[in-house]
């Protein structure tokens, strides 16, 4: 019971300061839904619930995104995450949430030093030459400086932002604390899978806190176009690397957003354009590593249409298997295959109850609508925005690593169409797919399913009669153990402990009251200010014993009042 209390108390500060930004920003409701307004009550946080003024005329998308960029680093990232799920969430919703982002006010060199020697173990100057003190770049996460090594190499720092993972951390245990909240007292939350989202937002910036991490993804992306001439990734010097900063090549180039400089180097921007499709489809369909945020901004150029790759610390896995999964789908929609879609999608449904028929029906319209379209003339981003409709309709979340996915293409897609307005990823697309779907029917991938599939027969025969024999033993012992997965349960289980706290404290509060009445019986013995000592301690039991009492009915009443409070916004069927 202890840790449970101190677990937020010790963040109250973040959570005052949390809270009246959302109440601010119009989000009162969704504070007192939630229960936290009530948590800061008891602490003694005085909560204010009026709105500004400034955002009572603003839309809820506006003013959760006005709130996230008011409250920091951690909650940009989070709106950044939430961005990547259409599946989730309506266009409205992922406009306001791709607004925000990561750029922030640079921190003086000063101030960043610590960390840089830090990271290094040693002072920065008796490593490099011509550090230059004005940051390149500055993030919500990390800043960037560059310099020159002893040998005259050119390199960037890229150095995490003093005391942010502090920040950062106690941010992440106020979510998860407000993630279970939404998910056992708000029932329309739950589709949404808050606790889900968060487990995925944490890990991803658990990884972009550590710079080696983004360095290895640099390395990895390195060795996956060694061959590829068109595509150059920064060397990392790891004697220099660390969790704290990395040290990369500097590769003077052309940034992706810097049209005018595009045009003016004479690079062909139809090239760059299918260099930069081809890069990006060769990750997702062959290498199964993909960068998540292929926008302008990590995206640099080079005489001869060389494409330059930078900021790797967002990036997808996908695994064998989903790769299949994607081809699937999209050969099914060149073939407008509706059963082939249908099977892939039911896949991604896992355990949430679906109707197959009304998305089969769902399926079938929008393949119709593309039945007389060339294939060449299909527009990527608008047909995921139509998948996830569809998904986000009958309430299937996607994976993880699928959102970032559809993430990815439709990004890619608006910056090759920035470069060549007939760009069509699909034309890039098409190859790479009946490559893959012919791959499939080689001898060898043949011999190498079939193998796997025997394998796993075998395993699944041999391992029954264990299975079977298990079960019938723990039966005979009486160990048959049937776990239930109860929303409410863990908020039973808190109010049990609170009622049994009460009959404790009321126990020892009769148990005072008793033993009091008893000892101020006694006259004898040493006095006080000429009354009897045990008469003292008598009229401390009973001062001990009201204090008791007076806690046990305020702690009736508040959960009274907090009972009233939940039954009246849980909605009426």
């Amino acid at each position: 019971m202890i840790w449970g209390i101190m677990g937020p108390a010790r963040d109250l500060a973040r959570l005052h300061e949390i809270t009246s930004v959302l109440i601010r920003h119009g989000l009162g409701d969704l504070v007192r839904r939630a229960g936290v307004g009530n948590l800061l009550e008891r602490a003694g946080q005085i909560l204010h619930w009026g709105e500004s003024s400034e955002v009572a005329q603003l839309s809820p998308p506006e003013r959760v995104r006005l709130a996230l960029e008011r409250l920091g680093p951690t909650f940009v990232k989070l709106g950044q995450v939430l961005s990547t799920r259409e599946d989730l969430f309506s266009p409205e919703w992922i406009e306001e949430f791709e607004k925000l982002q990561s750029e922030v006010s640079p921190i003086p060199f000063e101030t960043l030093l610590p960390e840089i020697e830090a990271g290094l173990e040693e002072s920065p100057f008796d490593v490099f030459d011509d550090l230059e003190q004005t940051p390149l770049a500055s993030a919500s996460i990390a800043q960037v400086h560059r310099a020159r090594l002893k040998d005259g190499s050119r390199v960037v720092l890229k150095v995490r932002r003093p005391g942010i993972k502090a920040i950062v951390d106690a941010d992440l245990r106020i979510l998860s604390y407000v993630a279970d909240l939404l998910e056992t007292e708000v029932p329309e939350a739950r589709r949404y899978q808050p606790k889900e989202i968060l487990s995925q937002f944490a890990n991803s910036l658990e990884r972009e806190l550590d710079l080696a991490m983004e360095a290895r993804n640099i390395e990895r992306f390195g060795h996956n176009f060694r061959d590829d001439t068109s595509v150059l990734v920064p060397k990392v010097y790891w004697d220099w690397t660390s969790t704290r900063m990395n040290v990369q090549e500097y590769i003077e180039a052309i940034p992706g957003n810097d049209r005018e400089a595009i045009e003016a180097a004479g690079l062909d921007r139809q090239v760059i354009a299918r260099r930069g499709a081809e890069m990006v489809l060769k990750m997702i369909l062959v290498d199964g590593f993909f960068h998540a945020d292929p926008h302008p901004g990590n995206v640099f150029y080079l005489p001869g249409n060389r494409v330059v790759l930078i900021d790797c610390g967002m990036v997808g896995r996908l695994t064998r298997f989903r790769r299949n999964q994607i081809v699937d789908l999209l050969s099914g929609v060149a073939r407008r295959d509706e059963e082939a879609m249908l099977d892939v999608v039911m896949e991604w449904t896992g355990e949430a109850d679906v109707d197959e028929t009304r998305l089969a029906a769902d399926l079938g319209e929008l393949l119709f609508d593309y039945a007389d379209a060339p294939i060449r003339d299909l527009r990527i981003a608008v047909l995921l925005h139509k998948i996830t409709e569809i998904v986000r309709k009958h309430s299937v979340v996607l994976p993880p690593d699928l959102a970032l996915l559809f993430k990815a293409l439709i990004t890619l897609e608006g910056l090759g169409r920035q470069y060549d307005p007939e760009f069509r990823l699909t034309e890039h697309l098409a190859p790479l797919l009946e490559r893959a779907v012919g791959e499939r029917f080689e001898p060898k991938s043949i011999i190498s399913r079939g193998r796997h599939s025997a394998g796993q027969i075998y395993n699944l025969m041999t391992s029954v009669p264990k299975d079977l024999a298990r079960i019938l033993k723990e039966a005979r012992r009486g160990r048959m153990r049937v776990d239930l997965d109860m929303k409410r349960l863990d908020t039973f289980g808190q109010q049990l402990d609170e009622s049994i706290d009460r009959i404790t404290v009321g126990i020892m509060t009769a148990s005072l009251v008793i033993g009091s009445s008893i000892v101020m019986t006694i006259t004898s013995g040493p006095q006080l200010f000429g009354v009897p000592l045990f008469t003292w301690l008598g009229l401390l039991g009973y001062l001990m014993a009201f204090c008791n009492s007076l806690w046990i009915l305020y702690g009736i009443w508040r959960s009274r009042r907090f009972d009233r409070k939940r039954r009246a916004n849980v909605p009426r069927q």
